[in-house]
């Protein structure tokens, strides 16, 4: 082997060990930084490890899946942050994994959507306004991106920030449906009613039926024993996807003035906007050099 070769390797292996230094560092200096995201990951992880372990000693292979697949999702953030040079607000992330947590864990396993009417409602209200601040961050970073022919107003960042939040709120539905009618479950949840209006049972001609009062269901002969009739998911996915389009509606409406108003002030929406990687880091440095400078003229 020639000596060339040689000091070519031992280069590329002195380049390894700094890049994984650098990348130990700047872990280490992440967790400083961010003590209360930490926090939150290491708490949520060990509750989910305890979990997944009892479900595997039991047998609840349903469960173990659930377990698994909540890891899988709370690796997202720090996935999109490195492949993608995204910066995702703490804020934001720690939302994001208290919601995974909630949506799986606790309203799945702990069986929260029915214990408390309002969580699922919640949920989805939610996801409509996180998922319009992911739209709007992806959108706004090309819109600033010099190497992207691209300048649109800020009606049209909040339009498209809207489009994304619904499509990702109907791709959800879409999920449940295929989830209950492929593998027999109930994510589509089921609402009492107690009147119906059915052009099927008028027997035809176009003519619609009203029938109100309801105050039983029978199947095959047998009471179902609730006061009204069981309507089987489509209020529920309306409800959801209703909820989804408040949240976003309120976040464009914030987002909006936002940009309107970027370089005079910030406000908390900032801390749900996705960035890049390099322009978060300017955007600290900026920071640390106004404190520094208030600091001075306070002296």
């Amino acid at each position: 082997m020639s000596k060339v070769n040689k000091e070519t390797k031992k280069e590329a292996k002195q380049k390894k060990r700094s890049e994984a230094r650098l990348r130990h560092e700047s872990s280490v200096q992440n967790i400083k930084n961010h003590k209360v995201l930490t926090g939150v990951y290491f708490v949520i992880r060990a509750v989910i490890i305890v979990i997944l372990v009892i479900s595997l000693i039991r047998g609840q292979w349903e469960n173990t899946m659930t377990c698994v697949l909540s890891f899988l999702l709370l690796m997202m953030p720090t996935f999109i942050e490195r492949r993608l040079k995204i910066d995702i607000p703490s804020v934001m992330e720690i939302i994001v994994i208290v919601f995974v947590f909630a949506a799986n864990v606790l309203g799945e396993m702990g069986a929260f959507y029915e214990r408390i009417p309002m969580w699922d409602t919640m949920l989805h209200t939610l996801n409509g306004f996180i998922c319009a601040g992911v739209g709007f961050g992806l959108i706004d970073i090309l819109n600033r991106n010099e190497k992207v022919k691209m300048d649109m107003s800020p009606l049209f960042v909040c339009l498209f920030s809207f489009c994304f939040s619904m499509t990702a709120g109907t791709v959800w539905e879409f999920f449940e449906f295929s989830a209950d009618m492929l593998l027999g479950k109930d994510m589509q949840k089921d609402t009492i009613i107690t009147s119906i209006n059915s052009v099927l049972l008028s027997g035809g001609g176009n003519q619609v039926t009203h029938i109100s009062g309801i105050t039983d269901t029978l199947v095959n002969g047998e009471s179902l024993g609730i006061n009204g009739y069981l309507d089987i998911g489509i209020i529920d996915t309306m409800k959801d996807l209703l909820v989804n389009f408040l949240g976003a509606i309120v976040f464009n409406v914030i987002g909006f003035f936002y940009l309107k108003g970027r370089g005079k002030r910030t406000g908390f929406i900032q801390n749900f906007i996705p960035k890049r990687i390099k322009e978060a880091e300017d955007g600290q440095d900026n920071a640390s050099q106004s404190t520094v400078a208030a600091k001075k003229e306070e002296k």
